[in-house]
């Protein structure tokens, strides 16, 4: 239910399905205004307007590359003519591609992982960053990946690849400079998620291309022994949005205990004395 009063203004990028548009809608159904982006997956651009329609709540979706650095300055420059204000960015803009469906790295691959995963994050910041300031309580979430603690290695090495694990790295180093940066009136803070229904779990091609022997590795692997939801994700970026005043340069991962699952915690010995 929208909040009464509620006057502040939301960036989500890569909103057109999956986490960013479940994300948008929690917002806007929290009467915060949004702007979203999106780019390719088309044909969810129909089912995308329809759902933000029947909010309610102003907003705005646009579409852009944001691989094109000198179109993301007019995309925040748009945002603010509109609404007048920019409080929240969500930054959920990613390319990762799974080795089970890309196998080996091309050039392009690479460079297509580079420009979204860590460059679009870095320029979309800059740009709405002294909006950010000015809003007084501004909120940056960075989407990022577990493949940035992991690599490629054990039963994700099917989904995560060294790049894309490498820039997910970087995120955290970004993360925690623009935390610097921002205080006190901008939080910048990272979820780092696991896999994620949508986002390397079910409803990727990369799940379906996994054997059930793999899936089930991938399980076995977290100690919650099973695969994090989209509404996990959304109720994560909710807490840090509104329930974590205190919290900055911080980063929640949202595994399941992916990371923690391939060690067991042994009885203790009966000792000598």
């Amino acid at each position: 239910m929208a909040e009464k009063g509620e006057k502040r203004v939301a960036l989500v990028l890569g909103a057109v399905k999956g986490i960013g548009k479940a994300i948008g809608l929690a917002l806007a159904r929290k009467g915060i205004r949004t702007a979203l982006t999106w780019f390719d997956w088309e044909d969810s651009a129909e089912s995308m307007a329809r759902d933000f329609a029947e909010t309610g709540v102003d907003h705005q979706i646009i579409r852009i590359d944001l691989r094109n650095r000198e179109e993301i300055a007019p995309l925040v420059e748009q945002v603010i003519r509109r609404f007048g204000r920019l409080d929240i960015l969500i930054n959920n803009i990613e390319r990762g591609g799974m080795p089970v469906v890309h196998g080996a790295y091309t050039s392009d691959q690479w460079d297509l992982e580079v420009a979204t995963t860590l460059t679009a994050k870095r320029w979309v910041f800059d740009a709405a960053f002294p909006h950010l300031k000015r809003s007084g309580a501004g909120t940056v979430i960075n989407i990022s990946s577990i493949a940035g603690i992991v690599g490629r290695s054990g039963p994700c090495s099917f989904l995560f690849n060294e790049g894309y694990a490498s820039l997910n790295r970087g995120i955290s180093l970004l993360t925690e400079t623009w935390a610097r940066i921002g205080a006190p009136e901008v939080r910048v803070n990272e979820l780092m998620l696991g896999v994620v229904d949508t986002r390397h779990g079910a409803g990727t091609r990369g799940w379906g291309l996994l054997s059930d022997e793999v899936k089930q590795g991938l399980l076995d692997h977290t100690l919650l022994r099973r695969t994090g939801t989209v509404e996990d994700v959304v109720n994560a970026c909710l807490f840090l949005i509104d329930g974590a005043p205190f919290m900055t340069g911080s980063v929640i991962r949202l595994d399941g205990g992916y990371v923690l699952g391939g060690d067991k915690v042994h009885p203790l010995p009966p000792g000598v004395e």
